[in-house]
């Protein structure tokens, strides 16, 4: 099983979902606001922790959960909705999981996706 966390532009949100929600047998995933700072930004814009940064930009999150055979297929799915061929385009994380436990009916692994 793996993880699968995308940071995203938010126009290419919906697309995206479009895109995912096309696919056959996706357990689902979630979405959360983000804002970050690109890399390569430099000392020059380095600043203190209890600062507000006006050079955070806004991003979308998605998280999910596969069978690792289905990786490829979203990861694949993420990446071309998601390309507009300019910078902060986002990146794509891929982890393996040790479990997942479905809370409401205590399945686990595969079957709790």
């Amino acid at each position: 099983m793996k993880q699968i966390i995308a940071i995203v532009q938010p126009h290419r949100l919906e697309q995206i979902e479009h895109a995912l929600h096309g696919l056959a047998h996706l357990s689902g995933f979630t979405i959360f606001p983000a804002h970050g700072h690109s890399r390569g930004q430099g000392p020059h814009h380095a600043f203190a922790a209890t600062e507000w940064n006006p050079d955070a930009h806004d991003r979308m999150v998605l998280m999910m959960f596969c069978p690792d055979e289905q990786v490829p297929t979203v990861v694949e799915a993420i990446r071309t909705t998601a390309h507009t061929g300019l910078p902060g385009d986002g990146l794509i994380a891929i982890s393996e999981l040790a479990d997942v436990l479905r809370i409401r009916s205590g399945e686990r692994g595969d079957a709790a996706l």
